[in-house]
């Protein structure tokens, strides 16, 4: 059974409530403020922009992240409305875990021609230090 399966289902579910109401082609606060009316409707709990705070060793920098929902105070919820994600979204969310110290992020697009999404977890790889670590250029 996966983390937070049951709460990440009910979340998607309202992503695809939405996604087939508005279709794709708006803009991604019109799929932010259409998905609150959602999850109120449907009982989810939730945090919208919610501030996140970065700590670099022990000190607050005050560069600001809102991440644009935590639902059940435990899942992050990023939304896109993009033709198409990249690796820069999904590291988007797996920093934002980290701030938050949230362990599951979605990772939602409405902006292609069907509901695209990804779930992301912020457990730390076993075994690897950081000289293990390669930056591939791309």
């Amino acid at each position: 059974m996966l983390l937070y399966e049951e709460e990440t289902g009910k979340i998607l579910e309202a992503c695809l409530n939405v996604f087939n109401e508005l279709g794709n082609g708006f803009l991604e606060p019109v799929y932010q403020e259409a998905l609150a009316v959602e999850f109120g409707l449907m009982n989810i709990p939730f945090e919208k922009e919610k501030k996140l705070e970065i700590i670099y060793k022990g000190k607050k920098i005050n560069k600001e992240y809102y991440a644009d929902f935590i639902c059940y105070g435990s899942v992050i919820v990023e939304l896109k409305a993009v033709a198409l994600l990249v690796n820069a979204h999904k590291a988007q969310v797996i920093n934002y875990l980290k701030a938050s110290k949230c362990k599951i992020g979605l990772l939602v697009n409405f902006g292609a021609s069907s509901l695209k999404w990804e779930r992301v977890s912020n457990f730390p790889a076993k075994g690897v230090s950081p000289e293990q670590i390669r930056v591939t250029k791309i």
